[in-house]
């Protein structure tokens, strides 16, 4: 049996404040930066550096790794953090789910358009996520960053960024489903 929505809005909303009340706000999608800067890093010895003259004790050879007086150099040099603990728990929390609930039927849009397969289910949602996360490092953060804790904390820029996301993402599934979705 599948959660309520509304149990699941009050249960994220909580997640949220928790996080922003104790740790700071959600995103995520700079840990993907980290994760490539720590594998270019075993490439790469000079890579990061450690440097007294940052606020953070770290610099890179890479200009875009140095920005931020070495925040994401010094992320890679000590990747665990609160950002990769909760990348792993979403993952992980992700699969407990799959193993509690039953795959829940495809949307009945879906099948009309694309079919049943798995195949492609999982290689449109590969290619969907590819895109999320490439615009999310383009506009210097993700979807949870910019609209939900920006949204949380009253900022317009994440009051805007929910308002363009939505006024792309409506027009697109109509393009991609049809006007009549599941209909």
């Amino acid at each position: 049996m599948p959660l309520d929505w509304k149990k699941g809005a009050i249960a994220l909303a909580a997640v949220f404040l928790l996080a922003i009340v104790l740790v700071k706000p959600i995103g995520v999608s700079t840990q993907f930066v980290i994760f490539d800067g720590v594998i270019a890093s075993a490439i790469d010895e000079n890579l990061i550096e450690q440097n007294a003259d940052t606020k953070t004790g770290y610099s890179s050879t890479n200009e875009y790794l140095a920005k931020s007086d070495g925040k994401y150099a010094k992320s890679i040099a000590n990747p665990v953090n609160y950002g990769l603990i909760f990348v792993f728990s979403m993952i992980f929390g992700g699969f407990l789910a799959s193993r509690k609930h039953k795959e829940p039927a495809l949307p009945k849009a879906h099948v009309r358009r694309f079919g049943n397969s798995p195949v492609i289910r999982y290689t449109l949602t590969f290619i969907g996520g590819f895109i999320a996360l490439f615009g999310a490092r383009l506009a210097g953060g993700c979807t949870s960053g910019h609209m939900m804790s920006g949204m949380m904390q009253t900022s317009v820029s994440g009051y805007l960024f929910a308002l363009a996301a939505f006024a792309v993402a409506i027009p697109t599934a109509m393009i991609i489903y049809g006007k009549k979705g599941a209909k």
